[in-house]
């Protein structure tokens, strides 16, 4: 006799892209290569992306992560600058303390660092539009002296931003914001000041950009969505929020599968998963399994962009 499957029916729809960026790939790589070829312990300042999962793996295969350089020891062992980017004073420092260090910045947001470098030699006063305390935000400032950058949160900051220099202001950004957000900001300070200079070319990055365009066409179709990643990842908070601006109210970010949010799934159809550029591939697949588990499920990928960036790895590993 066979038995009846009474499994509710829940419509999955994937978000496509989703999940690591090049720079992330390419900073995890850094980190596997260095163990496999200067063996362990190695050494990584900052989390080499923000994500949980992977940090956990990459500590298990001999990683030591540290905030500060002053954490690690005397050692002839590589330490490893986050996809992140760092302020100017830290390879500095290494270099003093004769630590063989490997730059794992993210090759976009270097973009972002030669910018400021370029105005701040030309003469301009510069604005970041980012997030106050963020590793990428620091670490742009940490580029230029003291107080040569001033920081822009909100649209309010911006509206009371008094420029020193009207004629001669620019300004950069975090690569990992709200596209929505930020042409706000933008919006005002164009508005304000007419003269400003924009980056040659749009800071927030292409994979940021394609992971908040899928939400936004995902959104209004679904009822609910879930953005896998970290507290700490700003892309993927971000994926959140652009989901209930959208018009998905039901908007979550989880770890894994250990988060699910199962009373809301008892109520809806259709969901939508998506990942934040940091999140790894196989934690979305362990959602998808532990759904089909407890339903009946519909799988269906949502594919807005195909992605085919790359980054080199950095002249260590040539």
């Amino acid at each position: 006799m066979h038995k009846i499957n009474n499994k509710k029916k829940l419509n999955v729809f994937l978000a496509q892209p989703r999940g690591f960026c090049a720079g992330v790939e390419r900073a995890i790589q850094i980190v596997e290569k260095s163990l496999i070829k200067y063996g362990a312990p190695v050494y990584v300042r900052h989390e080499i992306v923000h994500n949980t999962n992977v940090v956990n793996d990459l500590k298990k295969k001999g990683a030591i992560f540290v905030e500060e350089l002053d954490e690690i020891p005397e050692t002839k062992q590589p330490i490893i600058f986050s996809a992140h980017g760092v302020p100017k004073s830290v390879p500095k420092n290494a270099k003093n303390r004769n630590l063989f260090h490997i730059d794992a910045t993210c090759p976009l947001v270097s973009k972002v660092h030669i910018e400021a470098e370029k105005l701040y030699k030309n003469g301009f006063e510069i604005i970041l539009i980012g997030h106050q305390g963020h590793p990428e935000v620091i670490g742009t400032t940490g580029q230029l002296p003291d107080g040569t950058i001033t920081l822009i949160e909100t649209i309010i900051d911006a509206e009371l931003f008094i420029a020193k220099n009207p004629i001669k202001l620019a300004y950069i950004t975090q690569t990992t914001l709200s596209i929505d957000d930020t042409e706000e900001i933008v919006k005002c300070l164009k508005r304000r000041y007419p003269d400003i200079t924009a980056p040659h070319k749009e800071d927030i990055c292409y994979a940021t950009t394609n992971r908040q365009n899928v939400v936004k066409k995902l959104s209004p179709h679904v009822d609910a969505l879930f953005v896998v990643g970290s507290k700490n990842s700003s892309n993927s908070q971000r994926l959140v929020e652009v989901g209930i601006k959208s018009g998905c109210k039901e908007s979550y970010l989880i770890e894994d599968e250990n988060e699910i949010k199962w009373d809301i799934l008892e109520k809806i159809e259709n969901l939508a998963i998506t990942a934040g550029a940091s999140a790894p591939e196989k934690i979305v697949q362990k959602i998808i399994e532990a759904l089909s588990n407890k339903f009946n499920v519909n799988l269906e990928s949502y594919n807005h962009i195909n992605e085919d960036i790359f980054f080199k790895l950095p002249v260590e590993f040539n």
